[in-house]
């Protein structure tokens, strides 16, 4: 898997701008996406128990690590007032390095993957690159 292919952007959508924010402010406090932009009052038109809806809604763009998808949706379904919440998990292809590295930082580790991260870690502190992974500017 290349450096790229380890993130995701998601997108999810919310009923309004209050639950739009505390679905961004839960995602990021549990560590879970890096950077969540929300694109406010989109129109949304879709099948709904047979019949064709719209509605007003906003948009979340969510920035994460491919291994942090399933406790990001899990937080999402749970926190989200939709009886069907979108969550739609899109594979990066490639993206800036210095971007890449700090969604890499900014979003935790699970407990599972820690070893292996510290590890890691530590071999990184003999380049010259900061603990949190992000090379500081020259």
């Amino acid at each position: 898997m290349s450096a790229a292919n380890r993130f995701a952007v998601v997108l999810a959508t919310a009923p309004d701008m209050k639950v739009a924010r505390m679905l961004a402010r839960r995602a990021l406090s549990a560590r879970l996406a890096a950077c969540v932009n929300i694109v406010p009052r989109i129109e949304s038109h879709y099948w709904w128990k047979g019949r064709l809806e719209k509605s007003a809604e906003a948009l979340l763009v969510m920035k994460t690590r491919r291994e942090r998808l399933d406790s990001l949706r899990e937080l999402v379904v749970a926190e989200h007032p939709y009886d069907t919440a979108e969550f739609i998990a899109m594979a990066v292809d490639s993206g800036s390095r210095k971007y890449l590295d700090w969604i890499a930082a900014s979003v935790g580790v699970p407990a599972d993957a820690q070893s292996g991260r510290r590890a890691s870690t530590q071999r990184r502190k003999g380049r010259g690159v900061a603990q949190s992974g992000v090379k500081p500017a020259d």
